[in-house]
């Protein structure tokens, strides 16, 4: 295993730690919210450097193809369904449910459509597009942003929801090409 996809490990590995921070958050022990917000950090900034060392590097693999989305797509689902459910956090900074019902849904319907591709053409081609990238960041900023306290947080993750539908019906019309 290259050092690219042993860092996507890693970041699949802060998972259930940055779980354990926000559960055991609460306004008198604040310090875990922060804790949450580093590994969090530390975990989008692996993001960038698994990417980077695997093109830098020629290191790209089949493995580090499926590791790397897999990694964020468990660190952002897991933190989004958090930030909406855990009662710790103050109400204005909870994540509503309905964001997270687009940001998951989305994922769930790129997954079906790429297992439906799959099984009619035995091949399957994964490739981020722009857009998708960009709603990633903005993902990224809704968890950074709630976790700071941001006062305008919803307006980062209106953001996010917006950029998560666009991303996802050109996901879709990209796939339906396939």
């Amino acid at each position: 295993m290259n050092l690219a996809n042993k860092i996507s490990v890693a970041r699949i590995l802060m998972v259930p730690f940055f779980v354990a921070a926000i559960l055991y958050y609460t306004p008198e022990n604040d310090f875990f919210r922060f804790i949450a917000l580093g590994i969090f950090v530390l975990a989008v900034f692996s993001d960038g450097l698994d990417g980077y060392i695997a093109r830098r590097r020629g290191q790209k693999t089949v493995l580090g193809t499926y590791l790397d989305p897999i990694a964020d797509k468990l660190l952002l689902i897991t933190a989004f369904i958090c930030l909406s459910t855990v009662n710790n956090f103050p109400e204005k900074f909870r994540i509503p449910a309905g964001v997270v019902l687009v940001v998951l849904s989305r994922d769930v319907i790129i997954v079906v459509g790429a297992l439906i591709i799959y099984v009619i053409t035995s091949k399957l081609e994964i490739s981020p597009s722009k857009l998708g990238k960009i709603t990633t960041f903005f993902q990224m900023m809704t968890i950074i942003s709630v976790l700071l306290h941001f006062r305008f947080a919803f307006v980062v993750w209106n953001s996010a929801v917006l950029f998560t539908i666009f991303s996802g019906i050109d996901y879709i019309w990209r796939g339906s090409r396939q």
